[in-house]
């Protein structure tokens, strides 16, 4: 039995979604904890690109159930459109493979609304928000007058909380919603979501109790956790490894592995600080090679060298037990790669993560220079085969992190990856 937790060690978009399925191909569930349709996890299999935003990365395994844990918040109708796209894709999901927590919180079309009016009011700073509605969600579960998936299933008590919420008041002069249309349609689709639901908890514990192997999937990554990340430029959950045991209901003794997913460079999508942002061809070179666009958004993403100050940050809120490095092969052809090992600021040389955004703004990355490599490493499969430098280069961030790397990513396929035992 074994119960592993997948994290990003970055700012989202560390190719947490290939890690899942790779791993997913050996145990019994997937876990989604936290997070809405803001996030997206791509899998590539074959010459078949998924594109999954709600629905854990496992469902591409048949015999791997998924289960979209109570720290999730869900759009019932993007649910519904992803299972159709996986259709579409000969990818056939049933109740009884994919399974929805009945205390996960619901996105309503006044979120989408609220979300997009209140992005459009930050003038000075835009936070950089999907505009999906996942903050005004949480905003509302916080505020204990959110609606759960336990409530579509109930048309009276459904009714009663929408209208109580008052929410036309809330979209003054923009909504063009009607509330008890809104009340009809959200009953409708809760009885479409009735045969997926269950006390996920419960469901979750007892599988564990079976001794399963269970892998709990994170979306986003630390540095945009709510709590720890770069506030207020973050998600409004938990993506860091402590979000796991409150976004599927079991206790922390539980868990057994926690491993950090960490691109090989760093990337950012939105708006914040990013030190070791590079604005010059190097950068435009990294967001070429590596595709860098939201999964999700479509809108291109901020590339930058590692940062190992961010990684070590990751390591000690996570706890992180190993890591899974993913885009080594984005470096090719590079001569020099530079990797930031502490920074300068007014306060003098920071080597641990600033908690001031306001200091964190005015950090300057200090970079240790190695040398690159020259080849095209994207079908190599053995770390004994990769060229010296490429070695020297997993070998280095393992060292300085403190941290065995157990797995390097060299491509999008499944078959792109590299398994370490020892370095």
């Amino acid at each position: 039995m074994s119960v592993k937790v997948i994290v990003g060690a970055q700012w989202g978009d560390e190719g947490k979604g290939k890690i899942t399925d790779i791993l997913a191909e050996k145990v019994d569930m997937v876990v989604r904890y936290q997070g809405g349709n803001n996030a997206g996890h791509t899998v590539v299999v074959g010459d078949k690109t998924f594109k999954l935003h709600l629905i854990p990365s496992g469902v591409l395994y048949p015999n791997c159930q998924c289960v979209i844990g109570n720290g999730v918040v869900i759009d019932p109708e993007v649910f519904f459109q992803e299972l159709e796209t996986l259709k579409a894709q000969h990818i056939h999901v049933t109740p009884r493979q994919l399974f929805v927590s009945s205390l996960a919180h619901v996105i309503l079309p006044f979120h989408k609304q609220l979300d997009s009016q209140q992005e459009s009011g930050r003038c000075d700073q835009k936070i950089g928000t999907t505009k999906r509605g996942i903050g005004p969600a949480y905003t509302d579960k916080v505020s204990r007058c959110g609606i759960r998936v336990i409530d579509l299933l109930a048309k009276d008590r459904l009714a009663s909380r929408i209208r109580s919420r008052n929410w036309p008041a809330h979209l003054p002069g923009i909504t063009t919603l009607d509330v008890e249309s809104v009340i009809e349609k959200s009953y409708e689709l809760g009885q479409r979501l009735k045969p997926f639901v269950v006390d996920s908890s419960l469901f979750i514990n007892e599988a564990i109790d079976l001794k399963k192997n269970i892998i709990l999937e994170g979306a986003q990554g630390t540095m945009l956790d709510v709590d720890h990340g770069t506030y207020p430029f973050v998600t409004s959950s938990n993506p860091v490894s402590g979000g796991a045991c409150m976004g599927v209901g079991i206790g922390p003794h539980k868990i057994d592995q926690i491993i950090g997913v960490n691109k090989a460079y760093v990337t950012r999508v939105g708006e914040g600080p990013f030190p070791t942002e590079l604005t010059d061809e190097t950068g435009e070179y990294l967001c070429a090679r590596g595709a860098e666009f939201g999964t999700t958004t479509g809108r291109p993403r901020r590339c930058g060298w590692l940062d190992l100050v961010v990684l070590r940050y990751a390591i000690r809120v996570n706890g992180l037990t190993e890591i899974c490095l993913t885009k080594l092969d984005v470096l090719d052809g590079l001569k020099t790669i530079k990797v930031c090992n502490h920074y300068e600021s007014p306060q003098g040389i920071l080597k641990n993560f600033p908690l001031d955004l306001d200091l964190f703004s005015q950090c300057k990355p200090v970079y240790e220079e190695l040398p690159g490599w020259e080849e095209d490493i994207s079908n190599i499969t053995s770390f004994d085969v990769l060229p010296q430098n490429a070695k020297n280069y997993i070998r280095y961030v393992s060292e300085v992190a403190g941290v065995k790397i157990s797995l390097v990513s060299v491509g999008s396929r499944r078959n792109q990856t590299i398994h370490l035992l020892t370095l």
